[in-house]
């Protein structure tokens, strides 16, 4: 047996998260406004539920970016597999993130997609050679203040 899952990451901004993750790894936002709309229509969810997000109506505090051949559900936009879910969280992040993407790009696109993940909003902390290998440490747009 298997079991789906995504990995979900507390946020101050839902939608700028998924925003800039669905760009740096050429993902799409998932576009749940069909059911939203439904849910609105006969009256099963608030309209403080919901906010303008990427164009379209969404969830106020739920944004998520999608491998874009991966199945989703049609009706609501959830996917199916390869997912990151981010969610809206009160309190403001006070320690180091214990977790992090690694995203490979090879050596020969290593310098090229640092400045592309710049581009989208990330900042870098530093570059690093050792003898093990090379890389660049990012923080993404909402994640200023990085801890070592």
């Amino acid at each position: 047996m298997t079991l789906d899952w995504k990995v979900v990451v507390d946020a101050a901004d839902p939608h700028s998260q998924a925003g800039f993750w669905a760009a740096a790894l050429g993902y799409v936002v998932e576009d749940n406004s069909p059911l939203i709309e439904e849910l609105l229509g006969i009256g099963a969810v608030p309209e403080a539920a919901t906010v303008e997000a990427h164009g379209r109506r969404a969830w106020r505090d739920l944004a998520a970016a999608r491998h874009p051949d991966d199945p989703h559900e049609e009706k609501s936009g959830t996917g199916l597999g390869r997912r990151l879910l981010f969610q809206r969280v009160p309190e403001p992040k006070t320690v180091k993130n214990r977790l992090h993407l690694d995203l490979h790009a090879g050596p020969e696109r290593r310098e090229a997609e640092a400045a592309r993940m710049v581009e989208l909003g990330a900042s870098i902390v530093r570059s690093v050679k050792e003898q093990g290998g090379a890389w660049v440490v990012l923080t993404d747009p909402n994640t200023p203040d990085y801890q070592f």
